[in-house]
């Protein structure tokens, strides 16, 4: 495999939905950026390939990154195009608090702006919490809850990836704050925490 060396990998804003990325082909990654485009959510398939030692055979992990041993993520990439196009969209279907804290956390103006990552993943949580539903996406939450059930039964649980440093405290502390004054103006909705 040919060695690419990238001298500066960072080629987006952390700010802003990624518009290039590195373009992977059978040799792995390459230095040449695809403009224009998000790199889709895929996942690196390994395969163990014998390899022999004298008269021993050993197993080891070939770690090529290669475009053949990578899958996409396809229910990942629908539930981000939805979000995108509801994001776009001006997150109709919303709260009045939720409306108000999109505004908050999307302002440009803010002393610490946030990450797109950050943003996304809050968008993310909203959506299947209160949109969703509304407008025909139901397959998102059937989905989750079959793949859920397989590996937890009887506990329903959502989880957000993100990368190391990328900021998922901070996320965690805006999901509980949606949560809290979400409740506040009308204490009985479902599927939210009730306080006294």
């Amino acid at each position: 495999m040919k060695q690419v060396v990238i001298e500066n990998p960072v080629i987006n804003s952390p700010y802003d939905e990624p518009k290039r990325h590195f373009k992977f082909t059978e040799e792995g990654i390459t230095d040449e950026i695809i403009e224009g485009t998000r790199r889709p959510s895929s996942y690196f398939i390994p395969i163990a390939r014998p390899r022999s030692r004298g008269r021993q055979t050993q197993l080891h992990l070939d770690t090529e990154w290669t475009e053949d041993r990578l899958k996409e993520n396809d229910e990942i990439n629908r539930i981000r195009a939805r979000v995108a196009i509801w994001r776009n969209g001006g997150y109709v279907g919303v709260t009045k608090t939720t409306s108000r804290l999109l505004g908050y956390w999307n302002n440009t103006d803010r002393e610490k702006k946030l990450f797109f990552c950050q943003i996304e993943a809050l968008e993310t949580a909203i959506y299947l919490a209160e949109v969703a539903g509304k407008y025909g996406d139901s397959w998102i939450e059937n989905k989750l809850r079959e793949v859920n059930e397989v590996a937890n039964p009887l506990l329903f649980r959502l989880s957000f990836k993100m990368a190391t440093g990328s900021g998922k405290t901070v996320v965690m502390a805006m999901l509980i704050a949606w949560h809290a004054l979400k409740n506040s103006p009308t204490p009985r909705t479902p599927g939210f925490p009730t306080h006294s």
